[in-house]
């Protein structure tokens, strides 16, 4: 029997690291860095838990270093998708009826995972693969992917407490159903932790998904889902499928049992994105839920008190930070008449 009411708290924000030379975090980072230069992975498909190695390969290169592989991965071809898609929809009856709590507490222990155990790996495939330096990587791809897990359990506990209100001789009450099929994620390169938050919001609010990274941050995100699994996160939850977006699309697009989009990348895509599920509309069980973030003209407002000297390099980190490839680069400036 269990009849706990249950709330996850609001927690505080993950701390960021200093990684002065010689400590503890600069030390591990360090030596991830060497391990994961020296190696080159075989980077394959998992498909409801299991491996899948298609031998059509692509690689993983430095971006700042195209010489360099960090990994061969295997790419999805139409039968793999729709093997994605069935082991998904296998697995969704079982995960959507398993006590919210128990989905958030492996939430919970995936940014734990995160916090602890593989910071410096998921730090050292960001900077890597991605071309982050130490301190992008480290809010990005450890201090943010672990607030969106743990505050995403404390928003959860909200929502589900949103009830009705009861009258005399009368109980009325919300059931918070997943949706009825699967979720495609579509995961960006410049954000580890957007990879991760688009692919496991909707898994923990009951949902099963089939994951399609960026082919320019296949190494952050190959380690992510074996965090995953390691978390107890179960087979097919979380189908990981890299792979060319004409040839995956056509077939996520094409099946009747799409039921959600959740996206991040350009306005282009995100409008090709809505064309396919309009063309295909009445194939669908249901209206398929389309999420997506296109970015935007960030600004800053200076007020005629601000030192410019300080507006100076606010701003030019702003614009300029990673190579402003970032939904948050500044953009644009009002600034005073002196």
């Amino acid at each position: 029997m269990k009849n706990a009411v249950f709330n996850f708290p609001l927690p505080a924000n993950e701390p960021v690291k200093s990684y002065l030379k010689g400590s503890p975090e600069r030390v591990a980072l360090e030596a991830e860095l060497k391990r994961q230069s020296s190696v080159e992975l075989d980077i394959p498909l998992i498909i409801g838990g299991k491996e899948v190695r298609t031998g059509n390969t692509g690689k993983v290169v430095m971006p700042h270093d195209h010489a360099h592989v960090l990994a061969t991965y295997h790419k999805a071809g139409p039968e793999e998708v729709r093997m994605a898609i069935k082991a998904a929809l296998d697995a969704h009856e079982e995960w959507a009826e398993l006590d919210w709590t128990v989905r958030a507490s492996i939430m919970l222990k995936i940014a734990d995972l995160l916090a602890g155990k593989y910071r410096a790996v998921i730090n050292a495939a960001c900077m890597l693969g991605q071309s982050k330096n130490f301190y992008q990587a480290e809010i990005d791809s450890a201090c943010e992917t672990i607030d969106f897990l743990r505050y995403n359990a404390a928003f959860a506990s909200k929502i589900y407490g949103i009830q009705p209100k009861s009258g005399p001789n009368q109980i009325n009450s919300v059931e918070y159903r997943p949706l009825e099929g699967f979720i495609f994620a579509l995961t960006p390169f410049n954000f580890t932790s957007i990879a991760s938050n688009l692919s496991m919001s909707p898994a923990l609010m009951g949902n099963t998904v089939v994951w399609k990274p960026s082919t320019t941050a296949i190494l952050s995100n190959y380690y992510l889902m074996k965090i995953y699994e390691e978390a107890g996160v179960p087979a097919g939850v979380v189908n990981f499928i890299p792979g060319s977006g004409a040839v995956i699309g056509k077939e996520i697009f094409a099946s009747k049992d799409l039921a959600g989009v959740h996206f991040t990348g350009s306005s282009a895509t995100f409008n090709t994105l809505w064309r396919q599920v309009g063309d295909n509309i009445a194939n669908y069980r249901s209206y398929p839920r389309l999420v997506g973030e296109t970015g935007g003209k960030d600004f800053i407002f200076v007020h005629p008190s601000a030192v410019a000297e300080e507006v100076g390099n606010a701003a030019y980190c702003g614009a300029f930070e990673y190579q402003g490839q970032k939904c948050s680069a500044a953009s644009r400036m009002y600034v005073p008449k002196s």
